[in-house]
């Protein structure tokens, strides 16, 4: 029985239907580049071109990254007014990763060998010649590819997939907040405070309703935040406070709480806890009436709302922090103060 590779395999197929072999009908075509210098030295210089711009605006997304405020906006249509650092950075880097593609398919297109090849099966076990021919095999494929041959493509190539990286590293800078580390303040001294203080309405968080006792059954449970922090927000232009102030309110008979943060932080059995994970920051709201206890649905931390939020289960490495409460002289839930411990969460700079 004679081995044939599954390409001939097919074209034998083919050729029994059609009385011809559509292979040997079909000559093969030469590319300009095969055949004229000056095509090959054009597409060469193409190529070269399509790395020297991948470079050009990996330069132009640090000098984008560095000029463009980050408060300037432009109009684009459909989506509206968006950041213009935004769409510089997208638009740069997404173009640096383009062309490097570009140019490689290019290249591939063009100057690499344009030849079919029929490869016959043979046993699975690897002769013992297997490791040469695949080193001779190597050394033909870097030949044919002309990356030691077309040196301008060569250098260019290194060149933008050198730079490519750099805007990786400079996005890491986004990692922390510039204005604040300029005010010397660490992750720790701005997570420590938040926008409770003493008689902050709690407000349900999407209805911005004030929440009355009546307004929580047992085992029900609420989202709450600062009752002025839609102003906040306007003001500030993000989700920053928002984030560390987001609180749920469930309540329990008061024969179940077990122990406390602080004598008498809850209100007739309702108790407030921050919103936010201990371990890595994800907001929480599955709560459990039965064991009284909250799952954090990113990594299955489980705190204990009847036991001072102590983890019970799970990475996290840090209680809840719980919001002592209360009602106004109108009957509505409010805060006593702020967190005593800092919300969010748990990384080196913290204890």
């Amino acid at each position: 029985m004679t081995d044939i590779s599954p390409n001939e395999g097919n074209h034998k197929a083919v050729e029994t239907k059609l009385g011809y072999s559509p292979v040997a009908d079909i000559p093969h075509r030469l590319r300009a580049a095969d055949t004229d210098p000056k095509a090959a030295k054009r597409a060469e210089r193409q190529i070269a071109s399509m790395f020297l711009l991948s470079m050009l605006f990996v330069v132009l997304f640090i000098v984008a990254y560095i000029a463009i405020d980050t408060t300037t906006t432009v109009y684009i249509p459909v989506m509206g007014d968006v950041g213009a650092s935004q769409v510089a950075l997208g638009f740069t880097l997404a173009a640096a990763i383009f062309l490097i593609g570009a140019g490689a398919i290019q290249w591939a297109k063009k100057l690499m060998p344009d030849v079919e090849v029929v490869q016959q099966r043979h046993d699975q076990v690897s002769p013992g010649s297997a490791t040469r021919e695949a080193e001779a095999n190597y050394e033909r494929g870097k030949d044919e590819s002309g990356f030691a041959r077309y040196k301008m493509i060569r250098r260019t190539l290194i060149g933008a997939l050198v730079l490519f990286p750099i805007p990786l590293v400079v996005l890491l800078k986004d990692l922390w907040v510039p204005t604040k580390a300029e005010q010397g303040e660490s992750p720790a001294d701005i997570l420590s405070t938040t926008m409770w203080t003493k008689d902050t309405r709690i407000v349900s968080d999407g209805t911005y309703a004030p929440v009355r006792p009546e307004d929580l059954p047992v085992g029900g449970l609420i989202s709450g935040v600062p009752a002025d922090l839609v102003e906040v927000e306007e003001i500030e232009g993000n989700l920053n406070a928002r984030g560390k102030a987001a609180i749920i309110l469930v309540r329990m008979q008061p024969d179940e709480i077990r122990s406390q943060q602080g004598d008498g932080w809850d209100y007739q059995g309702i108790v407030a806890y921050s919103k936010i994970c201990t371990h890595v920051g994800c907001p929480i709201a599955l709560y459990e009436q039965r064991t009284h206890h909250l799952l954090c649905p990113c990594h299955q931390s489980t705190f204990d709302l009847a036991d001072s939020g102590e983890v019970v289960f799970g990475p996290a490495a840090r209680r809840m922090p719980q919001l002592p409460i209360g009602v106004d002289s109108e009957g509505y839930l409010v805060a006593k103060s702020d967190f005593a411990e800092p919300v969010g969460p748990s990384f080196w700079e913290r204890g």
